[in-house]
């Protein structure tokens, strides 16, 4: 590259675009809102103009939080729809990669440092056995790493988010019951992500008949969760990392992680003593026949702060 790459990390919620050096170094990072701008080209042309006016990128990475399976990109949280071949156009870029967001955050993990993640719980990884991602942020995204024949890592994406929630104490179920009279189907990500913490807590709310405020913030959850004083947003913080355990359980399984799963999308991170980890991996390991096996499967919390761009930076 004789220029720097343009790379961006497109949520439900935020955009963060950088730009890429040769050597995958990350700059100029900034975090736009989505609802500031009509698609994602009018964002990246904000912060071009921002950051280095005189420099035209050539080629650019982008992780969406959608599916990606053509040229047409649906944001599966947001409003957004865009073509890739316009939007390309549009910025002025002759290569435009457009990848799954959490498929980009699983390719920053062989080039994060010991001081990007904090081990969560026991296990050990397997050098080179595969490594799984689960994301809970606006959405829920999981993705894996694999090795080729070549030693070359490659990224899986998926939609697990999107399958079925599944309970496993008859009070979880309960609470399921109630989402799902909202909703009809309710995925995983209906009640592991920021939006899941809010249904967590109305359906709590409801079972109980309890007499408290409407809560649409998840912050709010967690702040009142953390000090005790709604009991209300404790269970809904408890309930939240022990579905979240077995979700990522799932997914250790799912691709036989042996590498590890690595916890990204923030809603972690912002929640802090909120999220219990004990409960989180009391429930990863607790797959009958298959306990032993999760149990040496280590967990670990990415705790840098735009993980999807380094991925991006060895991705463009």
């Amino acid at each position: 590259m004789n220029t720097p790459a343009l790379i961006a990390d497109i949520g439900g919620t935020n955009a963060r675009f950088a730009l890429a050096m040769d050597d995958g170094r990350v700059t100029q990072t900034r975090v736009l809102a989505c609802a500031d701008y009509a698609d994602p080209a009018a964002a990246a042309q904000a912060f071009l103009a921002d950051v280095q006016p005189e420099i035209q990128p050539t080629i650019g990475a982008f992780g969406v939080a959608s599916a990606v399976s053509g040229d047409r990109i649906d944001l599966t949280n947001h409003c957004w729809s865009f073509s890739t071949k316009d939007m390309r156009e549009r910025i002025g870029l002759d290569r435009l990669r457009v990848i799954n967001d959490v498929e980009a955050m699983t390719l920053s993990v062989p080039h994060l440092g010991d001081t990007d993640i904090a081990h969560i719980g026991s296990g050990e990884p397997v050098p080179g056995a595969p490594i799984a991602a689960v994301a809970p942020g606006t959405g829920l995204g999981a993705a894996a790493l694999i090795r080729d024949s070549e030693g070359k890592w490659i990224a899986v994406a998926s939609e697990a988010g999107h399958a079925s929630a599944t309970a496993v104490r008859e009070r979880e179920a309960a609470i399921i019951d109630a989402i799902r009279r909202r909703f009809g189907n309710v995925s995983v990500e209906r009640v592991v992500s920021g939006p899941g913490l809010v249904n967590l807590y109305d359906a709590i709310c409801e079972i109980d008949n309890a007499q408290v405020e409407t809560i649409t913030e998840p912050a709010k959850i967690a702040h009142r969760g953390r000090s005790g004083e709604c009991p209300c947003c404790v269970e809904a913080l408890k309930m939240f990392s022990a579905l979240f355990g077995t979700f990522a359980g799932d997914m250790a399984l799912t691709f036989c992680a042996r590498g590890g799963v690595f916890i990204g999308g923030g809603v972690v991170l912002k929640l802090g003593a909120g999220f219990d980890g004990a409960a989180f991996r009391r429930r990863f390991e607790d797959k009958g026949r298959f306990s032993d096996y999760l149990r040496a499967i280590p967990t670990y919390l990415i705790t840098h702060e735009t993980p999807a761009l380094v991925g991006l930076a060895h991705a463009v």
